[in-house]
């Protein structure tokens, strides 16, 4: 059937798009994933068969979003500590032993100003978060002063400043273990990072060795690298880190609306319109 395969749906990462695959599909218009990250595509080598490609940022943005606050919040009040003590057979503890951080006036780092940042920021501003950000192009002012962001020109201000720190990149070449040992010490020794884009975006050994040694607070995690992590990874006996099962996006209606996104790309593509969420190679 590969001279009738016009549209190709990837459903996390599925199926894999390599050469051969490409080769006997000769009629091949277009790929449309379910996500916005393409890190898993050789966008290259899908654009010189002349396939176009296209992600979801408008269906995943909010539920990415909300689960960046969520594991803010949660890490900073110990949401999985104070549970695992409350279904405790004893209920043994002592109240200074799970004493949280406070989120209101704290501030929050945000590494990446795109559309899922920006909307980080909204929900951070309703907490009356302090807001920092770094990206590769500022945003404009008036989208600044709305959610009461400033703009950090070198990673390195932001990252001595920030309580929290929230990964929001894509994952480039350049983005490739973009927090590792020198980023982790110019961070405070009570902040938190959370990465809610790649696992690879971040050193993961240098991080646990950062959590164990006191020269970051605490991570919160809904990726790692590979996904999952092997059982007996360092990082799942740490009690000052939570990891969550790359579950970003992963609601009941985001679900839907991806779908919805991805037919609309591939139903511009095969009637020779311009695709509303098209990627095009770096």
């Amino acid at each position: 059937v590969g001279k009738k395969v016009q549209a190709i749906y990837l459903w996390w990462h599925k199926p894999v798009i390599d050469k051969e695959l490409l080769q006997s599909l000769p009629n091949l218009k277009v790929i449309a994933n379910s996500g916005v990250g393409m890190d898993h595509l050789d966008l290259n080598l899908v654009a010189s068969f002349g396939v176009k490609m296209a992600n979801a940022p408008r269906a995943v943005s909010s539920s990415t979003a909300d689960t960046g606050m969520a594991l803010l919040l949660a890490s900073a009040r110990r949401l999985v500590e104070v549970h695992n003590i409350s279904i405790s057979p004893s209920m043994e503890y002592c109240e200074v032993d799970i004493l949280g951080v406070k989120i209101a006036g704290a501030t929050l780092g945000i590494i990446g100003m795109g559309s899922i940042g920006y909307k980080v920021a909204l929900r951070a501003k309703a907490f009356e978060m302090n807001i920092l950000y770094h990206n590769r192009t500022r945003r404009k002012v008036q989208e600044e002063q709305a959610v009461g962001a400033t703009y950090c020109e070198k990673i390195d201000s932001l990252l001595q400043q920030a309580d929290f720190v929230m990964l929001v990149v894509s994952l480039t070449p350049q983005t490739h273990k973009l927090i590792g040992k020198r980023e982790l010490e110019l961070m405070k020794p009570t902040a938190t990072l959370i990465n809610i884009s790649r696992g690879a975006v971040v050193d993961q050994e240098a991080l646990g060795a950062a959590l164990q040694t006191g020269v970051i607070g605490a991570a919160a995690l809904d990726v790692t690298c590979p996904e999952p992590l092997p059982r007996d990874h360092p990082l799942l006996k740490l009690k000052n880190v939570i990891i969550t099962p790359h579950l970003g996006i992963r609601t009941d209606k985001a679900t839907y609306m991806i779908t919805e996104e991805a037919v609309e790309n591939i139903l511009a593509a095969l009637n020779g319109l311009p695709l509303p969420s098209e990627v095009f190679p770096s």
